[in-house]
């Protein structure tokens, strides 16, 4: 498959992670997380988030952040998320089947919520026929590509707390989001009130290596049965760990995370040159959304894959991965040009 810019999950892994688990498979271990490399991954992210901070491995990205909302909601209460939110979009309903809780959307112009948005949903307190709001879910990055800045997550969670709610945040590209703003993975979520996050990895080097990371240790109860009912227990556990524990300490996280903001950052500008393409949000890291003549971007997807983002708009998507060369980059917009220099005029 010819390298594109369909999403940052086509890429391969960083070689450091192999590295990682060629020393895992040194011997036995117990399985189910017993083992000495989930044991120094412990540690790593009470180091990386806070001493009250806990974590659990999971498959994928949908178990990470169903098994976080399990955490925070029961059956009759309700999670309000941007109505671009990949739990909303992208999970087939997993939240709703397996947690039962319903998801309280809101439409917002930039895929980033505000409280005044939030408030909108805040109603039905006490009454037993409304599904009661008990947590608020944020992307950071947003499906948009958009940051929240350190102060708006604050304000969120300050609003979730005075509500009795909790704040949780899907980070499935936190180390996108942390690098452009400049902070750490603890200044942008813990020390900021959120209560549990997705953490990821699969997205910006690693092989598998997503993860429930609760920050609010009220929240830890039964997590270890709720995992295992969520079939999202892994018995080798120390192949999952290892990539984890080598993605905080050899500092792949930050220089994989670099590369592709960067390579998304010269798609924009070699893109800006190009007639008839319009950018749709702020570029602030890895993802690019475009709008062109529907005829350009499906004559170009017979040679790059990527997503349509908004067919009934004609925006597409580009997204740009640790791998992405600038020698990808100026072989797909030379192919963009070629094809709208081909149009009829």
């Amino acid at each position: 498959m010819k390298r594109g810019f369909g999403s940052d999950n086509h890429s391969g892994f960083s070689p450091d992670v192999l590295e990682a688990l060629i020393r895992a498979n040194d011997s036995h271990a117990l399985a189910y997380g017993d083992d000495s490399v989930t044991a120094r991954l412990e540690n790593l992210i009470k180091e990386t988030f806070g001493s009250q901070a806990s974590i659990y491995m999971v498959f994928n990205g949908t178990g990470a952040n169903v098994l976080c909302i399990d955490a925070m909601c029961r059956s009759h209460e309700a999670v309000v998320c941007a109505e671009t939110a990949h739990i909303n979009v992208d999970e087939c309903g997993a939240p709703q089947r397996i947690v039962g809780c319903r998801l309280l959307t809101v439409d917002t112009p930039d895929g980033k919520l505000t409280p005044e948005l939030v408030k909108t949903r805040l109603h039905g307190f006490g009454f037993e026929h409304h599904s009661q709001p008990k947590a608020i879910s944020i992307s950071q990055p947003t499906e948009l590509g958009t940051l929240y800045t350190c102060e708006e997550i604050k304000s969120l969670a300050d609003l979730a707390h005075s509500y009795n709610m909790y704040l949780h945040v899907d980070g499935a590209r936190l180390a996108n989001a942390a690098v452009a703003l400049d902070c750490t993975f603890k200044e942008m979520t813990t020390d900021l009130g959120v209560d549990a996050l997705s953490f990821g990895g699969t997205k910006n080097g690693l092989i598998m290596g997503e993860s429930c990371v609760l920050l609010n240790p009220d929240l830890d109860k039964d997590m270890l049965y709720r995992r295992k009912q969520m079939t999202q227990l892994g018995s080798k556990m120390r192949f999952m760990s290892a990539q984890m524990e080598c993605y905080l300490e050899s500092g792949i996280w930050r220089r994989n995370a670099e590369h592709s903001n960067r390579m998304a950052q010269l798609l924009k500008t070699e893109v800006e040159k190009v007639k008839g393409v319009k950018i749709m949000y702020p570029v602030q890291v890895n993802s690019v959304f475009v709008q062109l003549p529907r005829e350009v971007w499906k004559h170009l997807q017979e040679f790059y894959f990527f997503y349509d983002w908004d067919e009934d708009k004609d925006v597409v998507r580009w997204m740009c991965s640790f791998d992405t060369t600038e020698e990808d980059i100026m072989n797909f917009v030379a192919a963009l040009v070629e094809i709208i220099e081909e149009r009829p005029r």
